[in-house]
């Protein structure tokens, strides 16, 4: 078995990285060796390291060298397509698109982990929506559960469905402050979105992506 998934979200800020890594541990949990990759991060720590790049290569039960797990890491914690204009850098998709080949190579499941959004700008005519088509993986959205998820998932699943990917699977992921009628939300977005709900996972105050593992299932 050799699966790869494209994994984005509906906004920044929404539990991508947590997810990432609870998917993660379910795969190695059913035996499979896991890679997991953030190929653009932007925002490092006092050790010049980005914290969800180092949160994946911990769930990851392969290690990649860095350079695959992450080819870009900008300093400044903001958008990454002005980070990278700022340092003079073009992201280049041929070149993340190689890594994800080289981490298939070693890993039985592999989770690639989008900047941002599923449309967030990556340069100039380039957004990240235009990164999953490059990479051509089924694509598993995190949904951040908060007021306006219903309108920014439709949306995203639209542009997902525009660009000729599959949607292979979703998670209701909760967040710090509560929605209200969440249970009827969820509702919704079964209704509405043409893709298996892969788990919702509560909100977790100590970021611990293994005991979300368990409210999760893999595509």
């Amino acid at each position: 078995m050799n699966s790869a998934y494209f994994l984005t979200g509906t906004d920044t800020e929404i539990g991508k990285t947590h997810i990432a890594c609870a998917l993660l541990e379910c795969a190695r949990q059913q035996g499979l060796r896991t890679a997991g990759l953030k190929p653009i991060a932007a925002g490092v720590e006092a050790d010049g390291e980005n914290d969800d790049v180092r949160r994946i290569r911990a769930a990851s039960s392969v290690a990649l060298p860095a350079r695959v797990c992450n080819p870009y890491c900008f300093t400044p914690p903001i958008a990454p397509h002005i980070a990278a204009a700022q340092s003079g850098i073009d992201i280049d998709f041929a070149k993340i698109a190689a890594t994800v080949q080289a981490a298939r190579q070693v890993a039985d499941w592999v989770v690639v982990e989008g900047a941002g959004g599923f449309c967030i700008p990556l340069g100039v005519g380039k957004t990240s929506a235009d990164l999953a088509q490059t990479l051509n993986l089924p694509v598993i959205l995190v949904i951040g559960l908060r007021l306006g998820c219903l309108n920014h998932t439709l949306l995203c699943a639209e542009a997902i469905a525009r660009r000729g990917l599959l949607l292979a699977g979703w998670v209701g992921n909760h967040l710090a402050a509560p929605l209200l009628h969440a249970e009827e939300n969820m509702a919704t977005l079964r209704a509405h979105l043409p893709a298996p709900c892969l788990g919702e996972v509560p909100w977790q105050a100590d970021g611990d992506s293994r005991k979300s593992a368990t409210w999760l299932r893999l595509p």
